[in-house]
């Protein structure tokens, strides 16, 4: 697969747009930690290779664990996961698959027991944003890096 265009470079003005809304959700409050999952895991749902290639290894230079980046795509099942994130886990799926889901009533009384006001703004924004990256990304099959040891295998 190659990538079928540059979007820095084709609308570089909205591009820069993103990247300011991008750097209001960093520094919305939110736990780094939380924001990793939730872009890590909503990049998993879209298949975003890109995406899941940046976000895994964010997560691990702040500290993650690979046990944990593992057993995302299963988050529900373990419990190296705090109520909190399972929370936001929850809000993230139900907003990335919101044509199947159409956000219920159930999972927004998940994400509020653990995120007041606010913080389901600033996490339905943060979730908004990755989805945005994760078109991006997808759509114009944007390439992750890749490691020399790959490339001679491949």
């Amino acid at each position: 697969m190659s990538a079928r265009l540059n979007p820095f470079a084709a609308a570089p003005e909205m591009i820069a747009a993103m990247t300011a809304f991008e750097t209001a959700v960093a520094s919305s409050g939110l736990e780094h930690s939380l924001i990793e999952l939730v872009k890590t895991r909503a990049s998993q749902i879209n298949g975003c290779a890109f995406c899941l290639h940046m976000h895994t290894r964010d997560a691990r230079a702040a500290g993650e664990s690979e046990e944990r980046l593992h057993l995302l795509a299963a988050w529900w099942e373990s419990s190296l996961f705090t109520p909190r994130e399972k929370a936001a886990l929850t809000w993230t799926e139900s907003l990335t698959l919101i044509a199947q889901t159409r956000a219920p009533d159930a999972d927004y009384a998940i994400m509020r027991e653990e995120f007041d006001e606010a913080e389901a703004v600033k996490l339905t924004m943060l979730i908004g944003a990755i989805n945005v990256w994760n078109r991006l990304a997808v759509g114009f099959r944007s390439q992750h890096p890749r490691k020399w040891a790959v490339e001679k295998v491949a």
